[in-house]
This record gives structure tokens, sequence and C-alpha cells, in this order.
């Protein structure tokens, strides 16, 4: 029987293909290999002047989806005047590791890694939830590389206290439970909990979705557990890089205040920008105006910093 789910992936590599970009997959060392979607001229060892002065933007997925789902509506939108970088995170897609480190810090040098076999040297970052944990760590031990930094829906770190409080709101006993659900009952609580509109899709598409987007559960669920940090263990980084945290303003798991308290924490380097009528997965809710923003944003920081 025809995986619907899959079927849509497919059409997508061929979306991703039709904007100039190719999967590729990265040994970084023995142990690790990560799958990243890189600039088609990357691959052929082009020495063309116009993708020499693009600047380099990655784009970093959140938990229940890999690369190509999380930024569908992202990616062409961008690849005009960007080269753009998707990768896979460590246990998403087709990226595997045999390390036991499961930190979002080891996540970040990973991606830090697999983009210098690229040649990557500078670029701006976008991190989406649990993404955006990532980027927030590559922009506070690279800051030699990342010039800028787009974070939606996520924070600093996830403390103890913080988690507590985002899963007694939505309703769920473990970040597991939410973000690995095994039903077709609990895949409908996870996207009603991310979205701002009730979403309605026949029961065999979730169960679709759940045979191709949760891979390697045991894996993940150790993710998960090293995602959340002890509160006295919180420190606050200092930023070099101007910081973009564009947020649905319904956003119901890592809501506006606690982007609110982000912008106070780290200081005048953050802008904070709202979309109305959105939730968490706000890129996909209203990617227009997403969109928008983002590139606003790139615009403004690529003129600054110069091209990469």
């Amino acid at each position: 029987m025809v995986n619907f789910v899959a079927v849509q992936k497919l059409l997508l590599h061929r979306l991703m293909k039709s904007a100039g970009l190719t999967p590729q997959t990265v040994e970084i060392d023995p142990m690790t290999v990560m799958n990243m979607w890189v600039p088609l001229s990357k691959t052929k060892g082009e020495d063309k002047i116009e993708e020499k002065e693009k600047p380099a933007v990655v784009l970093i997925h959140g938990f229940a989806a890999d690369g190509v789902v999380t930024w569908e509506f992202q990616v062409g939108s961008l690849a005009k005047k960007y080269a753009v970088y998707v990768p896979d995170l460590i246990f998403f897609g087709a990226s595997t590791t045999d390390s036991s480190d499961r930190s979002p810090a080891f996540q970040a040098e990973m991606v830090v890694r697999a983009l210098g076999k690229f040649g990557v040297r500078r670029c701006a970052v976008v991190g989406f939830s649990y993404g955006g944990t990532v980027a927030i760590k590559m922009a506070e031990l690279w800051p030699e590389m990342v010039t800028s930094l787009v974070v939606s829906g996520s924070v600093l770190a996830l403390t103890e206290s913080i988690s507590e409080t985002i899963l007694k709101r939505v309703g769920f006993s473990s970040w597991s439970e939410m973000l690995l659900p095994n039903s077709v009952k609990g895949l409908k609580a996870m996207f009603s909990s991310a979205c701002y509109k009730k979403l309605w899709f026949p029961d065999r598409l979730f169960r679709d979705y759940l045979q191709v987007m949760f891979t390697h559960r045991k894996e993940r669920e150790e993710l998960l557990e090293s995602m959340v940090i002890r509160d006295k263990d919180l420190a606050i980084p200092h930023f070099s890089q101007p910081i973009l945290l564009l947020w649905g303003e319904n956003d119901r798991i890592f809501n506006l205040e606690l982007a609110k308290n982000m912008k106070e924490q780290v200081g005048d380097k953050v802008t904070l920008q709202g979309i109305e009528k959105a939730g968490h997965l706000v890129h996909l809710e209203r990617p227009c105006v997403y969109n928008r923003c983002l590139k606003k944003f790139l615009a403004t920081v690529t003129h600054a910093n110069g091209a990469s």
C-alpha cells in the first residue's frame, strides 16, 4: 500500500532539486555520517563567481521532522539569493553516529564539521524548536562562523523548571510522550499543541507519518533526555551576532513570554518579532509572512557583514 507521506517526501526532494540543492552524505568521522542538502555547485567543483558571492544560510529542523519537511516553504524562497544548506541532525533522516553523546552541543559540532566539508566558513543560521537549541549552541561555540542567528520556538537551554511548566501547560507527562508519539491519537495531540488552527487529516495520513518520520526512537529519547538541564547549570552565553527571535504569537509550547525572557537575558543584539495567528509551527502555518520577515533580517545583516 502506498505511503502518502513517503510520496510527499519524494515530491519535496524534487522541489529541493528544482531550487538548486542536492542531498549529500558526509562522513564526519569514522563513527558519524550526516545527510545534508547543499547547493548543487558544491558537488560539481564549480568555481562560479555568482555562487561565491552568495552568503550561506543554514536551516536547522525541529524534532518531529527532518530538514526537508521542516523547511519545505523556506528553501525555494531563499535559494535565489543565498547558498542554502539543510542538514538532517543526527538520528534524523539518514544521519547517524556510534558516539554516545546526545547533547545539543554535539549536534552543533556535527553540523559545523559537515559544513566545513563544503568550505563554509561563515553563515547565518536559522533554527526551529530543537533545531533552535542546536543553532544557539553553534552561535555560542563558533562565533567566528555564525554571523547571525534566527530562532523560532526555542530557548537558550531547556531547564527543568521551564520543561515542567511547558509540559504541564500542553498536557503531556514527558517530552517523549509529546514528541515521539506511537499512535494516531498521540500524533494528533502533538500537532494540536503545535498549531494555531485545528488541523484535519484522515487517520491514514497520520499513520503514514508515524511510519516514515519516527525512526531511531531509542536514540531520540536519549536526545530528549540530554536536552533538559538543571536550573543551576544554566549559563547565559554572550553573543556577538545579531539575533532575530521570530515567533508565532500563539505558540502554546514555547510561548511568547519565553521569547521575551530570552530577549532580556541576551541583551540589545536581539530583536523579537511576533507573527499573529500562528502557533509553534509558525514557518509552516504562515510561511509567506515568516519568509518575508526572515529575508528582511538576512538582507540587513548580510549587508552589514558583507557577503560570506
